[in-house]
């Protein structure tokens, strides 16, 4: 059209050039927004793209619109996706007025700082992941990619991810999804999640095959191995993915039919009690000749962890680490009510996962792992006092690809790249850029919760202490962790039951989850 009417313009009437004009220079304008590499927005919808930016720079307000929403709707913290987006393009996470928060509401949360700060770490501290049963233990960063699975996430998405992980140590956890060309392709190190239906391990029938696990249980980029029990955004619903999302790839990693909607169970084939649970931790863990083994799960019954806990000491036998995942955690797709209703937040669950592990005497043996909303250096230092070991993040580090929350995920017509099988709209994730902003991310998240730890006093998370988490009850009450949440003595369960304890410890039951 802009060569038809610059001829017009030359040819009849000078009154063509303002609209010649006006289409040349869009046609410049879409033709650098498809080779730029910075905005996969633009690369996707050339010129219309940029309205979202324009609105955005006239009035910030008008970002909550584009990209404030969760997955299901929920609001999600203007503050906390700020701060994402800052890091993970290298920009200072700063503000230039005072708080939004309203410090006085009840339920607020603060960290208690000392008169005497202490230096701040030059070299962020990881941890040792490996029982006594562990031959081969990983050293786990603090902060980490939780799981999200190829098949979920696009090709580029993935590779952006576990390139980051490359450039910045941490890990990168699979999914339940199974383990693809795009995971290994970078070397990033690889936690693989086993999912219920036993994606790239299991048979024709959909069983688990020890066979084919421990052939990728090998491979050297696969660090760990986590057995997904459940996941906090659909707590007791196998996982969901829409046969539109299906391609010849994903089939191929999952050992599924292309193109057919793939339903995990809720539940798994491989046990059905806490006692051939934990034989099924050591019997992966010997297939994947002595890599840590464990476990995720959202908390629900407190009797059920504990009659796991009763297996655990029954057998002798104990996970390397288990993850908790709170049910405030994202996904790409849940039924709204299981979302909103069902499932322990990431506080509670952590709290007794911890208690209970304590009071039984394991704690020592097994790490904890967090994730839930994990997106700041306060997020981490958190969950450290509230009992967990390191952390993971899933939708925060989606914010670092590209995700712009469009809530098409199960459509599979992300408009960044990010959450499709289409290669049309993949192509504007550019990996080498994305995995970047993901390094940096995680990088400068972690220095944060470092600085954190040093304004309160304390040099690591070793010197982390319950009572430096307050939380405000009412307008003129503030509680410290401690006083609001029972701390369990190691053996504690074992030796004097508590009579909170009391009957959940006695009704567990090794044998039966109930």
């Amino acid at each position: 059209m802009s060569l038809g009417l610059t001829a017009l313009s030359l040819t009849v009437s000078p009154w063509w050039w303002p609209p010649a004009a006006i289409t040349l220079a869009l046609a410049a304008v879409g033709g650098y927004d498809l080779l730029q590499r910075k905005h996969s927005v633009l690369r996707n919808y050339p010129v219309l793209g940029h309205f979202r930016y324009l609105l955005e720079r006239l009035r910030p307000e008008l970002q909550q619109y584009f990209i404030e929403r969760n997955y299901d709707g929920r609001p999600f913290d203007r503050e906390v996706r700020s701060i994402v987006y800052a890091r993970a393009k290298g920009t200072a996470a700063e503000d230039a007025f005072g708080t939004e928060r309203d410090v006085y509401a009840a339920g607020h949360e603060f960290l208690v700082h000392s008169i005497a700060p202490e230096p701040v770490l030059q070299t962020a501290p990881s941890v040792r992941i490996g029982g006594p049963d562990c031959t081969r233990p990983y050293d786990m960063a603090l902060l980490n990619v939780s799981a999200m699975s190829f098949g979920s996430l696009s090709a580029n998405a993935v590779l952006a991810l576990n390139r980051g992980a490359a450039l910045g140590g941490f890990a990168h956890d699979t999914g339940e999804g199974g383990i693809s060309e795009y995971h290994l392709r970078h070397g990033g190190d690889l936690v693989w999640e086993i999912g219920t239906g036993y994606f790239g391990c299991r048979t024709e029938d959909g069983d688990f095959d020890p066979r084919q696990f421990a052939e990728k249980a090998a491979y050297e980029q696969v660090k760990c191995v986590s057995l997904k029990l459940s996941q906090g955004a659909k707590p007791g619903s196998g996982g969901l993915l829409p046969g539109v999302k299906v391609s010849a790839e994903v089939a191929r990693a999952r050992g599924v039919p292309q193109g057919a909607t793939v339903a995990s169970p809720p539940y798994h084939r491989a046990f059905t009690t806490p006692r051939e649970l934990v034989r099924f931790l050591a019997h992966l863990r010997k297939l994947a000749d002595g890599k840590p083994v464990g476990f995720k799960l959202c908390v629900g019954s407190r009797r059920e962890f504990l009659a796991l806990c009763k297996a655990m000491r029954a057998e002798g036998i104990t996970p390397d680490f288990i993850l908790v995942d709170g049910s405030e955690g994202g996904t790409g797709a849940a039924p709204l009510e299981f979302a909103d209703h069902l499932g322990q937040p990431l506080t509670e669950g952590l709290l007794t996962v911890h208690n209970a592990l304590t009071g039984t005497g394991l704690r020592d043996r097994i790490r904890i792992g967090a994730s839930g909303k994990v997106a700041t250096g306060v997020d981490i230092v958190k969950r450290l006092i509230q009992g967990a070991d390191y952390t993971n993040s899933a939708r925060a580090m989606m914010f670092a690809v590209g995700c712009i929350q469009a809530q098409r995920c199960h459509t599979n017509t992300c408009p960044v790249g990010v959450t499709t099988q289409d290669p049309r709209r993949t192509r504007a994730l550019n990996v080498p850029n994305k995995s970047l902003r993901v390094q940096r991310f995680q990088a400068a998240t972690v220095t944060s919760a470092l600085k954190i730890m040093a304004a309160m006093g304390v040099t690591g998370p070793s010197g982390l202490r319950p009572h430096m988490l307050r939380r405000r009850i009412g307008p003129a009450t503030i509680h410290a962790s401690d006083e609001l949440f029972e701390r369990l003595a190691p053996g504690q369960l074992l030796d004097d039951t508590p009579p909170g304890w009391a009957e959940d410890w006695s009704a567990a039951d090794p044998d039966r989850f109930a």
